[in-house]
């Protein structure tokens, strides 16, 4: 479990990452369902540290709220599990 959870954190990091070099080079982007995604499977932290680092996503209210949202959702479950 502690495994996956940093593997999915790495991917949303790096996600946040891609896609804000492609919207700087005005490329195809990934779908923000895609980074909701990987937020909803675990990856929310990475995600959110990948949003303030990369100054990315930060102006939209769906990841500005729903990624601390679903990131409180994912500790719960996790210490549900245990």
């Amino acid at each position: 479990m502690l495994y996956y959870l940093i593997m999915i954190n790495v991917i949303g990091f790096i996600l946040m990452y891609i896609d804000k070099k492609k919207a700087i080079n005005h490329r195809y982007r990934i779908p923000e369902k895609n980074l909701l995604l990987v937020c909803l499977f675990g990856g929310s932290l990475g995600s959110l540290i990948g949003m303030y680092t990369f100054r990315h996503k930060t102006k939209h209210n769906k990841f500005v709220f729903g990624v601390p949202i679903i990131l409180v959702i994912n500790i719960l479950i996790i210490c549900i599990l245990k």
